[in-house]
C-alpha cells in the first residue's frame, strides 16, 4: 500500500519541541511519504527534530524563522519552496500564547497574543497562496482551539479566544477563495493536549479543571491530532473544505 502522503510537499510551523504536536506530526508525514520543511522560533530547534528524522532517511529539514516578523516569514516559504519544488500543504501549528483574566489585561499584552497567535498564520499563508494555486490540489491546515469556540472564565483566555476565532474565521473565508484554485482550507481546534509546554504550565487545580470538562477525561496526544492532521493533509479528504474540527475530547460536546 502507498504511503498516504507519498510526495506531498509540506511546510509545517512549530516543529521544534521533541514531544510537541509540531515535532510528532512532522514525524507522522515523513513517515508516511511526505517531504517537509519545518520551522520554530528557537535556535537550533527545527534543525535538529529534522536532523533525527533525517538521519533515519526521511525527507525533513528544519529552520529557525521567527514568524511574527512578516519578513523573515516569507522567505521561509519562499525558501521552502524552492527547496520543495512547490508547496502542496501548508500546516500553521506554531502559536504563542498569552492568558490572563481580561481585567489585568494590557495593550500590549492583547497584541502579544495577536501577533503571535493570528498574524504569523497570515505571514505564512498569504505568500505560500500562489504555490497552493499551482499545486492544484493543496491543503491549508490551521491550529485553532477549543477557546475559540467556548467561553471559559477560568482559563484567562480573551486575548487567546479572539486569535483562535480570527483563525477560525479565516479558515472558512480562504476555503471560499480557495476551492476555485483547488486549495481546502480547514482548521483543527484542540482540547488539552499533553505537550511539554503544558505539562509545564497546566498543573494542579487548572489541570483538574480542564480535564473534568473533558467527556473522555485523558489528555490529548500528539499523535491524536496527527491522525486527523494526515487524512486533511491527503487526498483522502479532496472534499472537506472550511470546517473546523473540534478535537478535544468531548469539551465543547457537552458535560457529565
Amino acid at each position: 500500500m502507498a504511503a498516504r502522503l507519498e510526495g506531498r510537499r509540506v511546510l509545517l510551523t512549530g516543529t521544534g519541541t521533541v514531544g510537541g504536536q509540531g515535532s510528532v506530526i512532522q514525524e507522522v508525514f515523513a513517515r508516511e511519504g511526505a517531504r517537509v520543511v519545518g520551522c520554530d522560533l528557537r535556535p537550533g530547534a527545527a534543525e535538529e527534530t529534522a536532523a533525527a528524522l533525517a538521519g533515519e532517511g526521511l525527507d525533513v529539514v528544519g529552520h529557525t524563522v521567527d514568524l511574527a516578523d512578516p519578513d523573515a516569514a516569507a522567505a521561509w516559504v519562499e525558501a521552502g519552496a524552492r527547496h520543495l519544488g512547490g508547496i502542496d500543504v501548508l500546516y500553521n501549528n506554531a502559536a504563542g500564547h498569552g492568558f490572563m483574566p481580561f481585567a489585568e489585561m494590557t495593550l500590549d499584552n492583547w497584541r502579544h497574543v495577536m501577533r503571535t497567535e493570528l498574524d504569523i498564520v497570515f505571514h505564512t499563508t498569504r505568500p505560500a497562496w500562489e504555490h497552493l494555486k499551482r499545486s492544484g490540489a493543496a491543503s491549508v491546515i490551521n491550529t485553532a482551539s477549543m477557546s475559540g469556540v467556548r467561553g471559559i472564565a477560568p482559563l484567562g483566555q480573551a486575548a487567546h479566544a479572539a486569535a483562535k476565532g480570527g483563525v477560525i474565521g479565516l479558515t472558512k473565508t480562504l476555503a471560499a477563495e480557495g476551492a476555485e484554485h483547488g486549495i481546502r482550507v480547514n482548521a483543527l481546534s484542540p482540547g488539552l493536549v499533553k505537550t511539554p509546554g503544558t505539562d509545564a504550565f497546566v498543573v494542579g487545580a487548572l489541570r483538574d479543571f480542564q480535564l473534568n470538562m473533558h467527556l473522555i477525561r485523558r489528555t490529548g496526544t500528539g499523535e491524536d491530532i496527527a491522525m486527523l492532521a494526515l487524512y486533511l493533509a491527503s487526498n483522502e479528504s479532496s472534499w472537506v473544505t472550511g470546517q473546523n474540527y473540534s478535537i478535544d475530547g468531548g469539551v465543547t460536546a457537552g458535560f457529565r
